[in-house]
């Protein structure tokens, strides 16, 4: 009988969800808050690899990744082995107001594997959000500005200052009224829906950078009272958006003829998950600032705000964080570059193109695929009442979802009506054939 470790596929045994499941969820509605996401019940125990083993035995293949964060998979040994030394040694002393060399460290190696050849200052915290935080008022404090260019569809996070930011979901923004930030929001380049109309000829990105210098800049935002341009190089929560590739060169432009900054969030795009360390390199850009957070610690709590030395040199008390630069996260953030750098990014790549191959061939059999785009393992499939007309149908995609769930395949929707793969970086053959077997299973079951 193999053992949960040797195990490389799923297999259902009880009802879902199970009865110790049942039990948890029940109590989970008493005292958890009820603004959490949950698309199905799923309740883990423990994972190893690409695989989820839930509380009465049930093992799922995992390809959402914790929402990108498990880039490594789960009950990585190496990862656990440089967590527990380090909990040995120590597990905080805030490097807000002491010294230790674990911040110094990765800050270095971050240096080095980021765009760039010039010297970058680090500041820590520990989520996407604060990392962006932490980017909004590095700008501002550079810059003497106070205005800020995203766009429609973004993710940036749920605090009051990134929310300003966010312009994916409605439901994100209702009830807290209006936003903290002065932010003007422009479509993105999204090559399938872009509500702009545009001279023959022209890309949406070349549509876009007309929109923002000939109608932004001359009625809402003065480019000299912008502080930068903030912008995910393939969009996430807003549907796995892969833009056109003039799109990230053409806001560069901009923003270098206007003193203006690119903060480029790359919080789920980037460590290895497109097939490169950073999303930004397929686009062969170079950001101001660069905004890190997900996959960098392997599950543990770490942001990273990245900006060239002169954009970081507010004064003392200016930004801190007490638990940022945690010395136990950066310990898992320095082991995991080191995976990473040791073939991981480049399966990426492998078997990312692999899939979206058969992806599109799928595509071809089933009308309800409006689009299937991607870069590396940053898979999003759109789904549609038509081809023609393109209307969303997320009730098709919701249901998906949950078919999979039941049958071993954990997934989650993205955009109005998007399914996004984004597994563990380190799946293999036969787990990307079994999810694109039974994903199709699904599509042939609920659309027939």
């Amino acid at each position: 009988m193999q053992t949960f470790a040797e195990t490389k596929l799923p297999e259902i045994r009880t009802a879902l969800p199970g009865p110790k499941a049942q039990v948890l969820l029940d109590r989970d509605q008493r005292y958890i808050s009820p603004s959490y996401t949950r698309s199905y019940p799923l309740v883990m125990r423990r994972g190893f690899g690409a695989l989820i083993e839930d509380v009465d035995g049930n093992t799922f293949l995992d390809f959402n990744a914790g929402v990108g964060v498990s880039a490594l998979g789960h009950g990585n040994a190496e990862i656990a082995d440089v967590i527990a030394r380090q909990a040995r040694e120590f597990t905080h002393i805030s490097g807000t107001d002491y010294y230790y060399p674990q911040q110094t460290d990765l800050a270095i190696k971050l240096n080095q594997v980021t765009p760039g050849d010039f010297t970058k200052r680090v500041h820590y915290g520990n989520s996407g959000a604060e990392a962006m935080e932490g980017a909004l008022k590095a700008a501002m404090y550079a810059t003497g500005r106070s205005k800020f260019i995203a766009f429609r569809g973004a993710f940036h996070g749920r605090t009051f200052g990134t929310l300003s930011l966010t312009a994916s979901k409605a439901a994100q923004r209702r009830g807290f009224g209006v936003q903290a930030l002065d932010v003007t929001h422009v479509p993105y380049a999204n090559p399938i829906r872009f509500p702009l109309e545009r001279r023959a000829g022209e890309t949406v990105g070349q549509r876009v950078a007309r929109y923002i210098e000939q109608t932004i800049f001359k009625t809402t935002v003065p480019p000299e009272d912008c502080a930068a341009i903030i912008v995910e190089p393939v969009q996430g929560e807003g549907g796995y958006v892969v833009p056109d590739v003039d799109f990230l060169p053409a806001l560069r432009r901009i923003c270098d003829q206007n003193g203006i900054l690119l903060i480029v969030d790359e919080v789920q795009s980037g460590m290895g998950r497109t097939g490169r360390m950073w999303a930004v390199e397929h686009f062969d850009v170079v950001p101001d600032i660069i905004c890190i957070a997900k996959a960098i610690a392997a599950g543990l709590p770490l942001g990273v705000t990245l900006a060239r030395h002169d954009l970081m040199k507010w004064h003392v008390g200016a930004h801190a964080s007490t638990f940022g630069g945690n010395p136990v996260a950066i310990a898992a953030a320095l082991k995991t570059f080191e995976l990473l750098e040791d073939g991981v990014v480049e399966n990426a790549a492998h078997l990312g193109d692999y899939m979206l191959d058969r992806l599109r061939s799928m595509q071809e059999r089933h009308p309800a695929i409006a689009d299937v785009r991607g870069l590396g393992l940053m898979i999003g499939i759109e789904f549609a009442r038509d081809r023609e007309s393109l209307e969303p149908w997320p009730e098709l995609r919701d249901e998906l979802v949950v078919e999979c769930f039941h049958h071993g395949l954990v997934l989650q929707g993205a955009g109005e009506s998007t399914i996004r793969f984004s597994p563990p970086l380190i799946i293999d053959r036969e787990q990307a054939d079994f999810a694109l077997e039974v994903f199709e299973d699904a599509i042939k079951k609920l659309t027939r």
